[in-house]
């Protein structure tokens, strides 16, 4: 079962990985919150069908008193979603979806660093982990002069809110109904991003549908199955192998990149590419030893 979770993640990261590509290839014709709205809106169509399909037993565990309603929870995640996704779909507009993919990764030490914030005890692999991934981060988007690139910064910005994000959710996903409350955040984000693409850009139908399978993917696959994937891989999975695995999503937006946009990285990009894979296995591995250690002193005792 633990091998049927980890595969069933490895898939999710997988098309969150080459959704970076569809992001950036949707917006050949689209505004970024013409394609985000367009994207939301397909996943909130397929996640009203799984909230369809999966009613009974949803009610069944709401009866029992095994969780709450997630649909004001969802609201407020909703909000810090679409600035991280907002800020993301902004940033690629100046940068690369490899890069874009690695720095959006940062959340995988971010959130261990996150946990100070809640008064929640550092351990030493999550420093050393940080340190690692932000110096990768630097040699990964440094340009010539050693600046920063404008749309690197703007998703590095957008790791941190995915970072708020998963705390959020860390914070509540146990006690209310998940499928309601990522129902919740996705239509927030779709009704924010319609309400943004209205106002500040040009809607154009046909360009809408000229982009159909970068919004299909980024909607129905992205947002819509890979959410649930987690959510059933994670049932079966070691949490701790969950987020290691879940953090291949950078490696497979590079590749995904490289194969289909032909983006090419420098010798100096790479290095911070492989510094910055070495800071999230360093934070992850670092847990799952202590996870062992646990369970060698349960066994002995």
């Amino acid at each position: 079962m633990r091998l049927r979770g980890n595969l069933i993640l490895l898939t999710a990261a997988f098309i969150w990985g080459t959704t970076f590509v569809a992001q950036q290839s949707g917006m050949d014709s689209l505004g970024p919150f013409t394609y985000a709205a367009s994207r939301f809106f397909l996943g909130m169509l397929t996640l009203f069908c799984f909230l369809l399909f999966y009613r009974k037993n949803r009610q069944k565990h709401v009866l029992a008193g095994a969780c709450k309603s997630g649909w004001r929870v969802g609201i407020i995640a909703g909000f810090i979603m679409f600035t991280a996704s907002s800020l993301q779909q902004v940033g690629m507009v100046y940068t690369t979806a490899g890069k874009a993919a690695f720095i959006t990764c940062l959340y995988i030490m971010l959130v261990p660093l996150g946990a100070v914030f809640l008064r929640k005890k550092v351990q030493p692999e999550n420093w050393a982990g940080a340190f690692l991934g932000l110096l990768g981060l630097y040699l990964l988007c440094a340009k010539e002069g050693f600046s920063i690139g404008y749309g690197d910064t703007i998703v590095f910005v957008c790791a941190l809110f995915w970072t708020m994000h998963i705390l959020f959710i860390d914070a509540y996903a146990s006690t209310v109904d998940v499928i309601e409350m990522a129902m919740a955040q996705v239509t927030v984000c779709f009704v924010m991003s319609f309400i943004v693409a209205v106002s500040f850009e040009e809607i154009v139908w046909s360009h809408i549908a000229a982009e159909w399978f970068p919004v299909f993917y980024g909607g129905v696959l992205s947002v819509g199955i890979a959410f649930t994937l987690q959510i059933i891989g994670q049932k079966y999975a070691d949490p701790v192998h969950a987020a290691l695995i879940m953090s291949l999503e950078s490696v497979f937006g590079a590749l995904s990149s490289w194969l289909l946009l032909h983006e090419v990285m420098q010798a100096q990009e790479i290095g911070g590419c492989l510094l910055m894979i070495m800071g999230m296995l360093i934070t992850q591995l670092g847990g799952l030893k202590k996870k062992k250690r646990f369970k060698s002193r349960i066994t002995n005792e």
